[in-house]
């Protein structure tokens, strides 16, 4: 089914190459080496890189930031789904059932393009923390602080959000664990947008990620809470940028999104796995 030496780039949350947020996908016929996984994901040099594995009911998946493994990644799941659906390895009208890190995870076609997922809600509480939006470049106070998977900065505007230069060393220094800045609304010619955000992880060797699934099981939850609304939308205002559809479900969070495949690349032989 799958070959080790062969990776496939999608842009997840993109309806075009070259925007949302790329991830290498590499689909296994059994589990790779630890070591191995993490060597390609630091030559891929992209957010995530995503590992799949069939079993007898779906799929084991693993991702790999340049640095280290993580629990939960939404653009790689739904990069993962994509490539296992449009290459073949799973029926279009099929679910991908994944079992990683951060428990069962679901992915649904939605129309002809999106991908529907189940993920876990994230909800967020208060922390002092006033030094982590000085280390993100903004001069002020910020309007909240609060923490989850993500720690989470409210600014005042979707302008804030966008100017911010932040200090990747500052960071690291400051946030034990990736950073959320968000504020309400939308910037210019963003329609229907409840939210902006940026996502920044220079601790697990993500500098800036262009646009964040996992980040939006919080801000759906934040967000939803602040505005009355169990359905949002998201743009994440990296470079790149990218809209994530979001919905409340209790405990769970659906994300919604679209990918393109933009390249497939083989690895030397000396390069596979040992």
């Amino acid at each position: 089914m799958g070959d080790p030496r062969q990776l496939v780039v999608v842009d997840a949350f993109a309806d075009r190459p070259f925007a949302g947020n790329p991830a290498a996908v590499c689909v296994l016929d059994a589990p790779g080496p630890q070591g191995w996984m993490q060597a390609v994901a630091a030559e891929m040099a992209l957010s995530e890189t995503a590992f799949v594995v069939p079993t007898a009911d779906g799929f084991d998946l693993r991702w790999f930031t340049p640095t280290k493994e993580v629990e939960l990644c939404g653009h790689a799941t739904l990069a993962s789904a994509h490539v296992l659906w449009a290459d073949g390895h799973l029926d279009p009208t099929e679910p991908a059932r994944f079992a990683t890190l951060g428990g069962p995870l679901t992915c649904t076609r939605a129309g002809a393009d999106a991908v529907r997922m189940d993920f876990p809600a994230d909800p967020t509480h208060g922390a002092d923390l006033p030094e982590v939006a000085s280390s993100l470049g903004w001069p002020g106070a910020p309007v909240h602080v609060a923490d989850s998977r993500f720690l989470l900065v409210e600014l005042p505007s979707p302008e804030a959000v966008r100017d911010l230069a932040p200090d990747a060393t500052a960071i690291t220094a400051a946030c034990p664990e990736p950073v959320i800045a968000t504020a309400a609304g939308a910037l210019p010619g963003q329609v229907g947008v409840s939210c902006t955000s940026r996502v920044f992880g220079p601790m697990v060797g993500i500098p800036e990620d262009p646009v964040t699934g996992s980040a939006h099981c919080t801000l759906a939850e934040f967000w939803g809470e602040r505005l009355g609304l169990d359905e949002l939308l998201g743009h994440q205002a990296s470079a790149r940028g990218g809209i994530v559809g979001m919905r409340r479900r209790g405990e769970r969070v659906e994300l919604e999104g679209t990918a393109v495949t933009v390249a497939r690349t083989t690895l030397e032989p000396a390069a596979g796995p040992a």
